[in-house]
């Protein structure tokens, strides 16, 4: 078993045609190697022939600078409000708080396990009710590459006349009723960084309603310069494009991302078929024909009554270095324990499916149960909550072959007492 190669959650992988790389040498061949270019302005071509409905799109370097420039764009600033979902990665909250604003969560329902409609028009209600002043943004999110309820969320920001920022970082090529996310609000965020659909190794994009708000982030992200004939400046702006050598790499990889998205889609019906028969373990699947999400991760539900093999060692050693291959730098604890876990069972898969060379990890942790948010307002059910305590994430990315899959689950059931 210590010679198997180790099979990572999601990693995107390069085409078989060498576009990739026929790009990237263009792009030194020809000395655009800057944060502009020909692979750059083709990239986004690309992007805004993929998600249509007359959209235009600028590619950016990371999808967190993408949330932060829509963010920007909607007027977001000191001591504003931003409703977000709960149920999600930091990225999603944290660019609130880069412009002095803070974030208001909101919990999930438990179909798509996106932001519940119901609590949004709840909190919007009593944020005005509380400050005088309505929210100046509302931000769903893909969870997992699922798609949220758009129609209903869309029908609540227009009534109140907030506009919608979808993070759809997660969720590139998934659709709801046959629209691609990203299309419905006044921006949406797009993500390629390596672990996700596509990569450009780093990068990311917005998806932009009209020409002169992709004009507005164009010049945000260049450090909003004025048209003078030297740098003069009345804004504050960001060095946030995309490279043009980046770009190359994203080329290449629209042209496999429908077998991407298929792949994903492939697997998670394999997943869904070998669990079929294990009582206490469910696959998270479309809710109905209105979702089509691209399986971005595929998640598992385990019932807290499932006994694995070794559970009574769940959290008995605090974990020194980050759980993921590509977490970068982390804080050491000394402590095994937060007030919001998953349970011992699903620790003690993890731990297994590690051992196993399969890594695996618990579903993102609330933001509102994060002590860095401990003051934020939040709006709850407890739905995240209790999906976090019994989720997890297996392997589904483009490298993963349906033999891994079927080994991953034959771990999966001989841990299982």
């Amino acid at each position: 078993m210590s010679e198997r190669k180790r099979i990572y959650l999601c990693l995107a992988h390069m085409s078989e045609a060498g576009l990739e790389q026929k790009y990237i040498k263009e792009a030194f061949d020809t000395n655009w190697v800057v944060p502009l270019g020909p692979n750059v302005n083709a990239f986004e071509e690309d992007l805004k022939n993929y998600v249509g409905e007359g959209r235009e799109v600028v590619a950016l370097s990371a999808g967190t600078a993408a949330v932060h420039l829509a963010l920007l764009a909607c007027g977001v600033g000191y001591g504003d409000e931003v409703i977000v979902q709960s149920f999600t990665f930091c990225a999603s909250s944290h660019p609130i708080t880069y412009l002095g604003a803070t974030p208001v969560f909101v919990d999930s329902e438990k179909e798509s396990w996106n932001m519940d409609p119901e609590l949004l028009e709840e909190a919007i209600k009593d944020r005005i009710a509380k400050t005088g002043k309505k929210p100046k943004a509302i931000v769903p999110v893909a969870l997992y590459g699922m798609p949220y309820q758009i129609d209903k969320i869309m029908a609540i920001a227009e009534k109140y006349d907030i506009p919608v920022i979808e993070d759809a970082a997660e969720g590139f090529g998934s659709r709801w009723q046959g629209r691609v996310l990203g299309t419905f609000g006044k921006f949406g965020v797009l993500s390629f960084n390596g672990n996700k659909m596509i990569t450009t190794s780093g990068g990311g994009a917005l998806v932009c309603d009209n020409a002169a708000d992709k004009e507005k982030i164009m010049w945000y992200s260049t450090q909003a310069r004025e048209a003078y004939p030297y740098y003069h400046h009345e804004a504050i702006g960001y060095n946030y494009r995309l490279s043009n050598v980046c770009a190359g790499i994203g080329r290449g990889q629209m042209t496999i991302v429908d077998d991407h998205i298929a792949h994903h889609k492939k697997l998670k019906n394999l997943y869904k078929e070998l669990l079929a028969e294990v009582p206490g373990i469910e696959v998270h699947d479309n809710p109905d024909e209105r979702y089509d999400s691209n399986f971005w991760l595929i998640t598992l539900s385990i019932d807290p009554k499932l006994k694995i093999k070794g559970q009574e060692n769940a959290y008995k050693t605090a974990v020194k270095g980050a759980i993921g291959g590509a977490a970068g730098v982390v804080h050491a604890t000394d402590s095994a324990h937060t007030d919001c876990e998953p349970n011992d069972n699903v620790e003690a898969l993890r731990m297994v499916l590690d051992k196993a060379q399969v890594e695996a990890r618990p579903l993102w942790k609330p933001m509102h149960k994060q002590p860095v948010y401990k003051n934020a307002p939040a709006y709850v059910n407890g739905v995240s909550e209790a999906l976090f305590k019994v989720g997890m994430c297996v392997p589904s990315g483009p490298c993963v072959s349906e033999d891994e899959v079927r080994y991953i689950v034959d771990t999966i059931k001989n841990a299982i007492e």
